[in-house]
């Protein structure tokens, strides 16, 4: 991989002859922008007779980007606050790994607020950014999780590379990694994580993505991706996806954490179809390999320790349906409620339902899924940009399946309110 680090830096240097963004430059702070945001989130889980979990918590973060220096070579730091106070401090109800919001203590009581900072100075050549610091990955094989209370961060050096109209080139390496629900910038326990790979628009419709990571004494992945739009006229369109990944787990690692089972292959295919303010999709999602998709968690407790968004698939709703073998097929309805005079509200709800799934009590588990979710969004006055979205899920696993995953319901409740302070 480090080889393969320096051949991508190589490159990129030479792709420089071809665009170069730094030009246009206006200064540090001319170009720089203060963003606040507001996040009161609910998350419940009812795993029936194995019994109930739910987090409640507020937030108030603010993220600093800066502009670049003008020159041959840019400069520029970005910075981020965050911070979170618990509103339910239930030792009971708190714990649930797939919450997360505060991580609890020896005695299993939550922490009562966090407060998490991250700095991270960043150069600019021509249109090729190097950074180093506290980031938010967002990368198929390197995905910081945003959808809870708190981001997770990584601390480590990446560059992005844009200098070949529709090529984006990325590679990094990581040696930290802050949990969503507690405070210090290594609070994961990541030993190291190297990400290298790139995207290209070969036209409006075509776009093609190939990642891969090399994760010290966890595990190998690579990723791949096409997706193609098909043009059709009078407000329609029609999609297509095809997304896989490609693990290989430490022997040593995987002894440890899933019983001996290394290799894994997962990849799903879906078509989106849009007719005016509606969304219909069809994706089947297939699994294989002598254990399931692992990703994300935290790896000094057990997990990859690769984000908890990195699991860029058709079927990923409350369960993953990844299981080892597992095939499942989802079908989807979608609406703009705005088109009828609703601006600002649409609902999504999704069928998911999964077969095949072995563990070691058999090779034919079996799972579904229903997933809901409204969402509203404030479109104009003082309040605009404020959204609330209410996720419901109804999950049910075999028994025999349990091994693998259990199922319940699920009530998530967000609320956040974005502000631009300049």
């Amino acid at each position: 991989m480090k080889k393969q680090l320096c051949v991508l830096a190589c490159g990129m240097w030479v792709a420089g002859l071809h665009a170069n963004d730094q030009v246009h430059a206006r200064g540090f702070l001319p170009d720089s922008h203060l963003d606040l945001s507001f996040r009161n989130a609910y998350m419940d889980r009812d795993h029936g007779y194995l019994g109930e979990k739910a987090e409640w918590g507020q937030t108030a973060n603010a993220r600093f980007v800066s502009g670049y220096t003008q020159g041959a070579v840019g400069l520029g730091v970005d910075a981020f606050v965050l911070s979170a106070v618990n509103l339910d401090r239930s030792a009971h109800q708190a714990g649930d790994p797939g919450i997360d919001f505060f991580k609890p203590d020896a005695q299993g009581r939550p922490a009562h607020d966090l407060l998490r900072t991250g700095v991270a100075v960043k150069a600019r050549v021509s249109s090729t950014v190097i950074t180093y610091g506290d980031q938010m990955p967002r990368l198929p094989v390197l995905s910081a999780d945003t959808t809870r209370l708190l981001p997770e961060s990584y601390t480590g050096v990446l560059v992005t590379s844009q200098e070949v109209d529709g090529l984006v080139l990325h590679a990094g390496r990581f040696t930290r990694e802050a949990r969503k629900s507690a405070d210090g910038r290594d609070s994961g326990g990541l030993g190291r994580i190297d990400v290298l790979g790139g995207s290209y628009a070969f036209n409006e419709q075509l776009t093609a993505s190939l990642y891969a990571s090399e994760n010290k004494n966890v595990a190998a992945k690579r990723f791949a991706r096409i997706k193609y739009v098909l043009p059709l006229q009078d407000a329609r369109s029609l999609t297509f996806n095809l997304n896989g990944y490609r693990t290989r787990l430490n022997k040593a690692f995987a002894v440890r954490n899933f019983d001996g089972g290394r290799d894994n292959t997962i990849w799903s295919v879906s078509a989106n179809y849009v007719v005016g303010a509606h969304g219909f999709l069809l994706a089947h999602q297939r699994s294989s390999g002598d254990t399931g998709y692992h990703y994300g968690w935290y790896q000094n407790a057990g997990g990859l320790g690769d984000g908890g968004a990195t699991i860029w698939l058709a079927n990923s709703y409350w369960s993953d349906f990844d299981g080892e073998d597992e095939r499942s097929w989802q079908a989807r309805y979608s609406v703009d409620l705005g088109k009828y005079g609703l601006t600002g509200l649409s609902y999504l709800i999704a069928y998911v339902t999964g077969s095949d799934i072995k563990t070691a009590q058999t090779d034919h588990g079996h799972e579904h899924e229903v997933f809901n979710q409204l969402r509203y969004i404030v479109q104009s006055g003082p309040a605009k940009g404020l959204a609330f979205k209410l996720r419901a899920s109804w999950l049910h696993v075999s028994g025999d399946a349990h091994a693998y995953f259990k199922g319940g319901k699920e009530v998530r409740v967000f609320v956040d309110y974005p502000l631009q302070a300049f």
